[in-house]
């Protein structure tokens, strides 16, 4: 598979840019909601199947490292990967990498659990085993790296 099957892909707007011509900080975090979310939506437990389902699954922690520079108006891949699932907890890494050249331009993490409708920790082995193998099977297939 290409890189272009693996990814989220996103264009950096200008609200997006600081006073420097370049992407502000924050946004990283908020591109990595993006591929989270499209992600999910990819195996068929997106945010909204999830809340229906009774379960939320809020972020614990959050890590970016920038590598180097993203400009107004650059396309870029943001590529997430389930790197640790155990049924209540789940942590994807990120990798956010330009589409013109593939260089990288920043990395990170972020760490969840999910909860019931009582903000109460669940194990979706017990309460959705169905989604559990979905998330089983995404931990084993390396199907969003490059």
């Amino acid at each position: 598979m290409d890189i272009e099957s693996k990814h989220y892909e996103h264009k950096a707007q200008y609200y997006e840019t600081d006073q420097m011509g370049i992407i502000h900080h924050s946004n990283y975090i908020r591109w990595f909601e993006e591929a989270r979310t499209n992600l999910l939506d990819s195996i068929g437990f997106g945010y909204d199947q999830m809340e229906e389902s009774g379960i939320i699954i809020p972020v614990l922690a959050i890590h970016c490292d920038y590598k180097s520079m993203v400009y107004y108006n650059q396309t870029v891949y943001i590529i997430p990967v389930v790197d640790f699932f155990n049924g209540v907890k789940l942590t994807i890494s990120y990798q956010v990498i330009d589409k013109l050249s593939g260089e990288l331009r920043a990395t990170g993490i972020s760490k969840h659990c999910f909860l019931n409708s009582h903000h109460r920790p669940v194990s979706l082995k017990k309460i959705n085993k169905p989604i559990y193998d979905l998330f089983e099977r995404l931990l084993k297939k390396d199907s969003f790296t490059h």
